[in-house]
């Protein structure tokens, strides 16, 4: 080894002295090269995901890429001059030893397919999905306090920003999995395939199906994208998904029809590689009340309570022999909307009761509701967790898990108030998972 090629690396002396003698040492390459390889992008989620995988050819995709991503690292560092392609290998199992990826994996060795998990939350389709049979082996979100959930609950740290990661997305997989925000498309003169979806999320999923080519993909979003934008964003994404030679179909449909106590429309799409004459779940369990899901336990937390001023006009209204309840409207500004039309308060035919702001020739606007035990609940969203006036609280997260159909063991590392948004962006379990189960019959 000549004293050139030592001062070219500088700090890497004993690593090139090691590896071009009779005894090189993999522990000598590894000590030196860790700093460098921990900083690779998305380091932690490469190995989680080889960890978790369960089938040959997904272990092999991580463990090219985990191979691929350290050679890359370390020719940027200037070690690849004396390290060769044995040697990586030699540190990518290093590396799989220390961090316990020959354990066994905690899930079931059998699977019926294979799905990736987009815009994963805290896992509302993973979960679905793993129960109607499948084994995740690709998993993606940004929003560091969901990957945080995720991860306490799957073992598996999600990737980050799907706009970055998607080329650690493996192509032997069988279903594409995506609750994709809603965003509005460009249409200036663009009319082929899907370029009118550039910039969006959506785009981005249509890029990995023509990439990755999986057998169906399962698409949910809220229920007004069936009229966002005047029809034309579902138009545009019926288009585009058409295009790549999808037989698709879509249908709003409802939590509470599942089981759920919930009333949660929500739009969902499935897609078939092939020609499938597939027809939605139907649900034929209306009818569960909340009184299903309470724990009276959460009845003593303090935490829940409803303040004293919903407490007063909710007694107030029970107090008086009216169906439709006037409120005092002299505490609000007589130039507001309730200090010039007043509040009032009405009991629906369920038991929930509803205020509003308006007298009788004039538009009603929602201003507070409260469901109770015998009927169901308003859709959970992130910044809105139902009431119960018969309760004078609101759910608490074990009863929020329960609204959605997560089991009660499922575990929230996060606050309270996090919990509740990470519930409101989640998806209804049995919903999900009759939908997966209905595609796997018609393949």
């Amino acid at each position: 080894m000549s004293k050139q090629l030592i001062t070219e690396i500088d700090g890497c002396i004993n690593i090139q002295y090691r590896l071009h003698t009779n005894n090189p040492s993999t522990e000598a390459i590894i000590n030196e090269c860790m700093n460098h390889v921990q900083k690779i992008e998305e380091f932690n989620a490469i190995v989680n995901h080889y960890q978790q995988s369960t089938t040959t050819i997904i272990k092999k995709h991580y463990y090219d890429i985990l191979f691929n991503e350290i050679l890359e690292k370390l020719k940027k560092a200037g070690l690849s001059i004396t390290i060769n392609r044995k040697d990586i290998y030699d540190i990518v199992d290093h590396i799989l030893i220390e961090m316990n990826c020959n354990n066994k994996n905690i899930l079931p060795k059998k699977h019926k397919f294979l799905f990736i998990d987009l815009f994963a939350g805290i896992g509302g389709f993973r979960l679905s999905a793993q129960q109607a049979g499948g084994h995740c082996v690709f998993s993606s979100e940004w929003d560091s306090f969901a990957k945080k959930t995720y991860e306490t609950n799957f073992m598996e740290l999600p990737f980050g920003d799907i706009t970055k990661t998607s080329k650690f997305i493996p192509k032997n997989y069988d279903l594409l999995c995506a609750g994709f925000p809603c965003q509005p498309f460009s249409y200036a003169g663009l009319k082929h395939g899907f370029d009118e979806t550039r910039g969006t999320l959506f785009f981005d999923i249509l890029q990995i199906l023509e990439d990755t080519k999986p057998k169906m993909f399962l698409l949910e979003n809220v229920k007004g994208l069936k009229s966002h934008d005047g029809g034309k964003t579902l138009e545009t994404i019926e288009k585009s998904l058409r295009h790549l030679g999808y037989t698709i179909k879509w249908k709003i449909i409802n939590s509470y029809d599942f089981g759920l106590p919930q009333y949660r429309e929500r739009w969902y799409c499935v897609g078939f590689k092939e020609k499938i004459d597939f027809e939605f779940p139907s649900g034929n369990m209306r009818g569960a009340k909340l009184r299903n899901i309470i724990d009276l336990n959460s009845n003593m937390d303090n935490k829940l309570k409803l303040s004293e001023s919903e407490i007063e006009r909710i007694n107030f209204h029970f107090s008086s022999n009216d169906n439709r309840v006037q409120h005092d409207n002299s505490k609000y500004h007589p130039n507001t909307k309730k200090g010039r039309h007043g509040v009032f308060s009405f009991q629906k035919s369920d038991g929930s009761l509803r205020f509003h702001i308006g007298d009788k020739a004039k538009t009603q606007i929602q201003e507070a509701f409260y469901t109770c035990q015998d009927t169901y609940a308003p859709t959970i969203i992130a910044n809105r967790v139902p009431k119960l006036w018969d309760l004078q609280r609101k759910l608490s997260v074990l009863e929020a898990k329960r609204l959605q159909g997560f089991p009660d063991n499922f575990i929230f590392p996060v606050s309270d108030n996090q919990a509740y948004k990470q519930l409101g962006n989640s998806v209804g379990i049995p919903v999900v998972e009759a939908i997966i189960k209905k595609m796997l019959k018609s393949i």
